[in-house]
């Protein structure tokens, strides 16, 4: 109870700095009775990251399971999406730069890694064991590391109206179409037409009939 309430306040939308005092008015109880169980803050933001990162972890591994059986492409593209959306849910990318002490930034760094990059460079690495990936895929690993990373704390998304995981997907689909090999051609797909199909150009609601 005091984990959850505890995610609640630190994540909440425009949330700066959360004080025990704030924690303890949200649950109806002392500090005290908080102490007993968290001896300070940064043992209750880690317990409230553990449980951020086990639910990022099931999303991705549901993202992966129901991809299966899909081109490599839609594997990528569902895996990284579900990344992108999970870690902007739990703001990784800011507590990596920045928010809270330094221990708990190289706790987010270490977790991100585990969780999302080592899964990443795996998949890129079974993508060229199947000849799908001509470029080297630790280069594919960079370029996606460093699009998600930057999309998750760019004014980009809100400039053009969109969520990161909207332009993720355009960046993650402009990349690969010119790395993954179609399995069905053995040359890479990079037709005009394969772009105009993956990049949003306008928001569902502001489609015309």
């Amino acid at each position: 109870m005091i984990v959850e309430a505890a995610g609640r306040l630190f994540f909440a939308p425009g949330s700066v700095r959360v004080s025990m005092d704030d924690l303890a008015r949200e649950l109806g109880m002392s500090k005290k009775t908080i102490y007993r169980h968290f001896p300070d803050k940064r043992s209750l933001l880690a317990a409230v990251l553990d449980r951020q990162f086990a639910a990022v972890e099931r999303t991705l591994a549901t993202a992966a399971q129901d991809a299966q059986g899909q081109p490599f492409d839609v594997r990528v593209q569902r895996f990284l999406l579900a990344a992108g959306s999970e870690l902007g849910r739990i703001g990784a990318a800011q507590l990596a730069a920045g928010r809270g002490d330094a221990m708990l930034r190289q706790y987010v760094e270490e977790r991100v890694d585990t969780v999302v990059y080592r899964r990443l460079d795996e998949l890129f690495r079974d993508g060229h064991r199947q000849g799908l990936l001509p470029a080297p895929p630790e280069l594919l690993s960079e370029i996606t590391r460093g699009a998600l990373e930057r999309l998750l704390t760019s004014q980009l998304p809100r400039e053009l109206d969109r969520t990161a995981a909207d332009l993720l997907r355009a960046s993650v689909d402009t990349v690969l179409y010119g790395a993954i090999r179609p399995a069905h051609s053995g040359h890479p797909g990079t037709g005009d037409e394969q772009l105009e199909a993956v990049i949003p150009t306008a928001r569902d609601e502001e489609v015309g009939p």
